[in-house]
């Protein structure tokens, strides 16, 4: 899955100490000097990822289920390390700085933070020692797409990368209102079944933002590639075609859909502190408070998952064709922390993450018969009288984030047909020119911090209404060049220029 996506989390402003980057984070090759043999004793990883789901506080069987798979197979141990999506990246800089055991870790969108601050190790050798696999699965044109100066520093999810803007919504909600999902074609024809929603249903919110200060609307942009950037960065931008790198911020898409922001917190669509809560769409949703959101979804059924977190049958519209960037595919990606002393073991695991379909699904959906019941060879649910939030584990909403996809359960309801959509759409969707193209923000990385700040200052209350773009965009706009933004543009257009050439 692709979560609504995006989830954007927001860059710290933390450095690793010179010691400890020295002594972890530079050799490619090195053997860890501790790494057991097959027949020592099990070498014992830290396995980190984020979870949309609420996090159990007992993961011992988990835990124990995974290593009796991996420690005859590899001689590794694992410990999960399931951090909340509102401060993983926090927590993720603050173990590597503290020095906290953290060996496997995925990027969620910070991909160029982590290699310009060496927090990642080059894993171009473990990968041909320890990932063969791994590297077979994902395939050399995603792997492209983790490169930083020629060496690979992560490794992409296996997942539905082309992604596409969609609504989800209530289907009893759209039914009693008589609107045809067949209607609704663009973000434009929203506001006037939002306007529908808002009459019948006058407390509840007709849409919801995904995250803090994400209300969809900049999702619904044709053809966007952020340059392996985000929303929440200092995003010098390509649209369609082009190859000529723009202030995103600047351009007429972006102030377009902002407005229509804007018109639906006036018009009381979005709540008033959409800009500031942290308060899912989901639970919105669950309990009646929320008809519908706008995110990014790779395929068309992932109404079925949704629909099992929230209680509710919930659909999904498109709302623009699939598309595919770099950052599409890089922006979920795993690494091994350049703090880690054993990055073999850590290796090891990742691997079995994308080829063995026991070790992935226990850590998507936990103990059968406990934390899921089989339906059939392929589909999954949830015991009889439990959902999401009070079976021991779960990490279902992770699917598109953990390792392979296409080899995890499915939810009931969800065709497997959707997996193969997923597959035909990351071969066969436009793909921007810039695809495989990473930018080091290294040289620039003053001035990317103090973009950030005006960003995170201006950009949630735009994003959900609360500012007028018409008086605060020309204000925003000026903050981010006092800041440096035209020298972020150039200097990305410098190493897009550079790379393009490559590609003659």
């Amino acid at each position: 899955m692709k979560r609504s996506k995006k989830i954007l989390s927001l860059l710290m402003a933390v450095a690793l100490s010179t010691t400890a980057l020295t002594a972890c984070g530079n050799s490619e090759s090195k053997e860890s000097a501790n790494s057991s043999g097959k027949n020592g004793s099990p070498d014992e990883i830290v396995y980190a990822f984020t979870t949309f789901n609420k996090i159990s506080e007992d993961l011992g069987s988990v835990e124990k289920a995974i290593n009796d798979i991996t420690v005859p197979k590899i001689n590794v141990k694992v410990k999960l390390k399931p951090l909340s999506v509102s401060n993983y990246s926090q927590q993720v800089n603050l173990a590597i700085q503290s020095g906290e055991q953290l060996d496997v870790f995925h990027t969620l969108g910070d991909l160029n933070q982590y290699i310009s601050k060496n927090e990642l190790m080059p894993l171009d050798d473990l990968l041909d020692k320890y990932g063969k696999e791994t590297k077979q699965i994902v395939g050399n044109d995603f792997l492209e797409t983790t490169k930083s100066n020629g060496k690979t520093y992560a490794v992409p999810s296996n997942k539905g990368a082309a992604i596409a803007p969609n609504l989800v919504y209530r289907v009893d909600i759209m039914n009693e209102l008589g609107i045809s999902p067949d209607s609704i074609k663009t973000v434009n024809d929203l506001d006037a079944l939002y306007e529908k929603v808002k009459a019948k249903y006058p407390n509840m919110i007709p849409v919801a933002p995904t995250n803090q200060g994400i209300s969809g609307v900049l999702h619904t942009i044709d053809n966007v590639d952020y340059l392996t950037d985000d929303l929440f960065k200092p995003t010098a931008v390509l649209i369609g075609d082009s190859t000529k790198v723009v202030d995103f911020y600047e351009t007429d898409a972006f102030k377009e859909k902002v407005k229509i922001a804007r018109e639906w917190y006036n018009k009381g669509y979005l709540s008033k502190d959409a800009a500031t809560t942290n308060t899912l769409a989901s639970e919105l949703i669950s309990s009646d408070r929320c008809f519908s959101y706008v995110a990014s979804y790779a395929g068309k059924e992932s109404a079925a998952q949704i629909s099992a977190v929230t209680g509710k049958n919930m659909g999904m519209i498109r709302l623009a064709q699939p598309y595919l960037s770099t950052t599409n595919v890089n922006a979920v990606s795993w690494g091994i922390a350049s703090t880690s002393q054993k990055p073999e073991a850590a290796m090891k695991f990742l691997n079995l993450t994308y080829s063995d379909k026991a070790v992935v699904n226990l850590l998507i959906y936990g103990i059968e018969g406990t934390d899921y019941v089989k339906v059939d060879a392929d589909h999954v649910k949830y015991p009889d009288g439990k959902d999401a939030n009070s079976v021991p584990y779960t990490a279902q909403l992770s699917c598109g984030i953990i390792g392979n996809q296409f080899i995890q359960y499915s939810m009931a309801g969800q065709s497997t047909d959707d997996l193969k959509l997923m597959e035909s759409e990351n071969k066969n969707s436009t793909r921007s020119k810039a695809f495989g193209f990473t930018f080091d923000s290294t040289s620039v990385k003053t001035e990317y911090s103090s973009a950030m700040n005006v960003i995170n200052q201006y950009l949630p209350g735009l994003n959900c209404g609360a500012l007028d773009p018409d008086k605060e965009i020309p204000n925003f706009i000026k903050k981010l060049k006092d800041a440096g933004m035209d020298k972020i543009v150039a200097e990305k257009q410098k190493q897009l220029d550079a790379w393009l050439a490559t590609k003659k």
